[in-house]
């Protein structure tokens, strides 16, 4: 955990990502000095990631870790997609709906590729077509 010096920035908590190219994505709280408390995890963290910073005083306590950043193409119409494999049965649910899976067929193969048995693969839209993924075995 990091510490940055910002007195001046707005709210308690700030919930951030961190991308390779350099841009910085508000997810929660206020707009805040994001580039201040992600140069505060310089060093020990390498983007992409993601990071929380919370309000400890004068001071802003930042945490993060590291993620996976990628392209859904094409878009899959959902910002939370959560693909399942159990064997069996493939299923999907979009922002917590059931939908049909050939909406999320990039995250089916990038999950195949990665996974020989059961999975789960999780995407979180950062911004357009850019997801935050992971895919865990089941």
């Amino acid at each position: 955990m990091a510490t940055a010096d910002s007195p001046g920035m707005p709210g308690d908590q700030v919930e951030f990502v961190a991308l390779a190219d350099g841009r910085l994505i508000l997810d929660e709280g206020h707009a805040a000095d994001l580039e201040a408390l992600a140069a505060s995890l310089a060093g020990s963290l390498t983007a992409p990631f993601r990071a929380m910073a919370v309000r400890r005083d004068d001071l802003w306590a930042v945490g993060g870790s590291s993620i996976e950043v990628m392209q859904l193409t094409p878009d899959p119409d959902g910002d939370d997609l959560e693909l399942s494999w159990d064997g069996e049965t493939l299923a999907l649910a979009a922002d917590g709906i059931p939908v049909n899976v050939g909406r999320a067929a990039a995250l089916e193969r990038l999950a195949a590729a990665r996974q020989r048995g059961p999975y789960v693969a999780r995407a979180r839209r950062l911004e357009a077509d850019l997801f935050e993924l992971s895919i865990l075995a089941l």
